[in-house]
C-alpha cells in the first residue's frame, strides 16, 4: 500500500517502516554532515554514505547555481531509487536567503536566490503577515533546488541580549516571537490548489524544523552552547514557561491545515535545574525535556532531530568538535542509545549508522527484540510522513530550466527587497536633519573590518579598511565628496560592538579560570557588577565549578567604529552626520548617540535600502525588536532568562530605546503594531 498515492500519508508510512529492514531504518534516523553543492554530481562521499549508510536527510549548503542544484537533486534522486525500498532523499537547508550589503536592487532583474532582511530584521517589521510571505516564497524557492526540510526557523526567545545567535531569532518578546512562528511555518509548510495533497501539505510544502527546544535564550553570560564553556542555560527568574510559548503557542498552533510545525530541533544546551529527577545533561538527552515535555505534556508527534554532533567527542573547553554536554563519560555508542531512549528520532551531522545499530542492540538487550523493533519502527513512521507529506514518493525530479526560472525571480527578489526597507529602524532623527534632500554632498568615512578567525568551516580574514558603499551606489542619491569640509552632511556606516564569546585561552593560561565578560559597548569594559558566583558550572576538563567573570576586562574588536563616529562629528562641525549601524543584538547606545544626528539600525539589509530611507524614497517604519540597554550595568542584572528587563538608553530627545521603539518622518511610531505589542 505505500506506494499508492491515493493512501492516507500515515497509512503509507506505517506499512513502509513495517517492512524496512534495522539496516534502512538506521539510515533514515542519521542527518548528513553539511554538504556544499559544487556541481551536479554526486560525490563519492556522498555516495557512500547515501548508499553503504542509508542517509536520506542531506543538509546542502552553498552551490554552484540553481540549474546545478536541481541536476545534483536528480542524480541524488536516481541514484537511491535503485536501493532497498526506493525511499527519497530529503534534502534541507539552514536558512539561505541573507542580504549582501553591497548588492545591487533593480526592480525588473532576478538574482541567485530572493534576499530578505536576517530574522531580526524580519521581527523589526512587527508584521507576521511579511514574514508568511516570505514563508511561502522561500519554501517555492527551496522546492526548486530540491530542498523539502527548512532548518527553521529558530524561535528562541532572546531573553539574553549577549547571546552570539540572538540575530537568527524574532528578538526577545514572546507575543511577538509567537506570531513570527506562527507566521513562518504555516508560509513553509502550506500547499494549496493543485500543490496540495492532504491537509494543507503537498508539492510546494518544505517540512519546517523549528529551533531549538526548549530555547536556547538562556545561556549564561550570553556564552553559545556551541562550546562547552556555553553549555548551561541557565533559569535565574524561574522562567521556562515563557521560553516555551513560540513553540507551544506559536508553532505547535498554526492557522494553516499544516496544524503545527513537523520537525523539532533541541538546542545543545543543558538546561540547568530544569528537571525534577535531578539530572543535568542536553536538551536531546533528556527523558524530562524530550518525552515528558514535548511528547507528553505538549503532546508532539512529529520528528524530534538533535543539533548537529552533539554524540561526538571534545577534547577541550574551547574546543568545537562533539556537543556531548552531560553524557561525557559515556561511549558514542551510549549516547546515541540516550538520545533514542529520550525520544528523539534523529541525529543531526551523522552519516554513520554504526552507533545507531549498537544502540539499537542495546535497547533488545534492555527492553527486548519486540520492543526495539517498535520503537525503531515509531521513528521511521515519523521520518516517512515528512516525505510522503511533501510528494516526494510521486516525483522527486526537477526541471532545471524550470528551477532557474523560479529561483531568484524578479517579483522574488522585489518582495525581499521590499521587506529589507521595512525592517530598517529610524532611531534619532534629531532636529528633523532626515531626510536628505537629493543630490546633495555627502561625506562617508571608509571603516576599519577587524580579522576574524575561521569559524562554522569559514575562511579566515586578515583586517582591513573598506568604503562600507559603492561609489556608483552612492551616486544615485547624493554626490560623494572626501573632504567633509566640502559636505553637506555625512552618513557614517558601522557595526555593533564586537567583544569575543565570553572566553579566553589567554586568561586560563596566566592562571585564570578562561572566563570573560561579552560586551556590548565600545569602550574596553570591566565586570564590576558580575555574578560573584555563576550560576551553573562543571566541565570534565575544568576542576572548578565558578565560572564567574567578575572584575575582568575585555575590549571590543571594533573600538575604531565609535571613534569614527567621533571624529566624523568633529570634522563635520555643526554639519548634520547621520550613522548607520549594523546591529545584530543588543548594544550600548551612550558611546555614539550624543556624537550624531540621526541613527539608522541596518538589520543584514542591502545598504541600497538604508540609502531609500535616508533620501527620502521610503519612509521608516522599522520598530526596535529589542532593548538597548543604557549601561553594561543593566545587562549583567538581567535575568538570562526573563524578557525585557533592562533599564534602556534615553537619546538627546528624551526617547527610550526598548522594545518596539521607532520613528517615521513625524516622530515615535504609534501604531496599531506599536498598541498590540509594547
Amino acid at each position: 500500500p505505500y506506494e499508492d498515492w491515493r493512501k492516507d500519508p500515515l497509512v503509507r508510512a506505517k506499512d513502509l517502516a513495517s517492512q524496512l529492514s534495522i539496516e534502512e531504518i538506521a539510515g533514515m534516523m542519521l542527518y548528513s554532515a553539511h554538504q556544499a553543492i559544487r556541481g551536479p554530481e554526486i560525490t563519492d562521499a556522498q555516495r557512500k554514505f547515501l548508499s553503504e549508510d542509508n542517509v536520506r536527510a542531506v543538509l546542502m549548503t552553498s552551490v554552484s547555481s540553481p540549474a546545478d542544484a536541481a541536476r545534483w537533486n536528480n542524480n541524488v534522486q536516481a541514484f537511491v531509487e535503485g536501493k532497498g525500498h526506493g525511499i527519497p532523499a530529503n534534502n534541507s537547508s539552514d536558512p539561505r536567503h541573507g542580504a549582501q550589503a553591497t548588492a545591487e536592487f533593480d526592480a525588473g532583474n532576478g538574482g541567485t536566490i530572493s534576499m530578505w532582511p536576517s530574522s531580526l530584521g524580519m521581527a523589526a517589521t512587527f508584521d507576521p503577515a511579511l514574514v508568511e510571505e516570505f514563508g511561502r516564497i522561500a519554501a517555492q524557492e527551496y522546492r526548486a533546488l530540491g530542498i523539502a526540510t527548512a532548518l527553521s526557523p529558530q524561535i528562541d526567545l532572546a531573553t539574553e541580549p549577549r547571546w552570539s545567535r540572538f540575530n537568527g531569532t524574532f528578538g526577545e518578546d514572546p507575543d511577538l516571537d509567537t506570531d513570527m512562528a506562527r507566521a513562518y511555518v504555516d508560509g513553509f509548510q502550506t500547499s494549496e490548489g493543485d500543490a496540495e495533497i492532504k491537509d494543507g501539505w503537498g508539492y510546494q510544502s518544505v517540512n519546517a524544523m523549528i529551533k531549538h527546544w526548549p530555547s536556547g535564550g538562556p545561556e549564561e553570560g550570553g556564552r553559545d552552547a556551541h562550546y562547552s564553556y556555553g553549555k548551561y542555560a541557565v533559569y535565574p527568574g524561574d522562567n521556562l514557561a515563557t521560553q516555551l510559548l513560540p513553540f507551544t503557542e506559536g508553532a505547535f498552533k498554526l492557522r494553516g491545515k499544516t496544524a503545527r510545525a513537523s520537525a523539532v530541533m533541541p538546542y545543545y544546551t543543558i538546561s540547568w535545574d530544569q528537571d525534577p529527577s535531578g539530572g543535568q545533561v542536553g536538551n536531546s538527552y533528556s527523558k524530562y525535556i524530550i518525552s515528558d515535555l514535548l511528547r507528553g505534556k505538549y503532546g508532539y508527534e512529529g520528528v524530534v532531530c538533535t543539533d548537529w554532533g552533539i554524540t561526538n567527542n571534545y577534547f577541550h573547553v574551547e574546543g568545537f568538535e562533539g556537543k556531548c554536554w552531560g553524557m561525557e563519560t559515556l561511549t558514542i555508542a551510549e549516547r546515541h542509545f540516550q538520545v533514542i531512549e529520550a525520544g528523539v528520532d534523529q541525529f543531526g551531522g551523522n552519516n554513520d549508522k554504526g552507533p545507531v545499530l549498537e544502540a539499537y542492540q542495546m535497547w533488545v538487550d534492555k527492553y527486548g527484540e519486540a520492543s526495539a523493533r517498535a520503537r525503531f519502527e515509531a521513528s521511521a513512521v515519523r521520518l516517512l510522513m515528512n516525505s510522503f507529506r511533501t510528494g516526494l514518493f510521486e516525483n522527486p525530479y526537477l526541471d532545471p530550466a524550470e528551477t532557474a526560472g523560479i529561483v531568484g525571480k524578479p517579483a522574488f527578489m522585489e518582495a525581499g527587497y521590499k521587506a529589507q526597507q521595512k525592517s530598517v529602524v529610524l532611531l534619532k532623527n534629531h532636529g528633523k536633519v532626515l531626510p536628505a534632500a537629493r543630490k546633495l554632498k555627502v561625506y562617508i568615512p571608509q571603516y576599519y573590518i577587524p580579522g576574524r578567525a575561521a569559524m562554522f568551516g569559514g575562511q579566515a580574514s586578515a583586517g582591513r579598511w573598506v568604503d562600507p558603499v559603492d561609489e556608483a551606489m552612492v551616486s544615485r542619491y547624493f554626490e560623494k565628496v572626501s573632504d567633509p569640509r566640502q559636505a553637506d552632511f555625512a552618513i557614517v556606516f558601522i557595526n555593533a560592538p564586537g567583544s569575543g564569546s565570553g572566553y579566553d585561552v589567554a586568561d586560563r593560561e596566566k592562571g585564570g579560570n578562561g572566563y570573560v565578560p561579552i560586551s556590548l559597548q565600545y569602550e574596553d569594559y570591566t565586570a564590576v557588577y558580575a555574578r560573584e558566583t555563576s550560576i551553573a558550572g562543571g566541565d570534565p576538563y575544568e576542576d572548578f565549578t565558578n565560572r564567574s567573570y567578575k572584575g575582568k576586562t575585555v575590549s571590543t574588536s571594533n573600538k575604531s567604529h565609535m571613534q569614527l563616529v567621533r571624529d566624523t562629528r568633529k570634522a563635520m562641525g555643526s554639519k548634520p552626520v547621520v550613522t548607520v549601524v549594523s546591529i545584530s543584538r543588543p548594544m550600548v547606545m551612550r558611546e555614539i548617540e550624543p556624537y550624531t544626528d540621526a541613527i539608522l539600525l541596518s538589520f543584514g539589509v542591502q545598504n541600497q535600502a538604508v540609502l531609500d530611507i535616508i533620501s527620502g524614497a521610503v519612509e521608516p517604519s522599522g520598530l526596535l525588536p529589542m532593548q538597548l540597554p543604557a549601561d553594561m550595568k543593566t545587562v549583567e542584572e538581567q535575568f538570562e532568562d526573563v524578557p525585557r528587563d533592562m533599564q534602556c538608553h534615553v537619546d538627546a530627545d528624551g526617547n527610550a530605546y526598548d522594545f518596539a521603539f521607532g520613528l517615521n518622518w513625524s516622530g515615535p511610531i504609534n501604531d496599531a503594531r506599536v498598541q498590540k505589542y509594547k
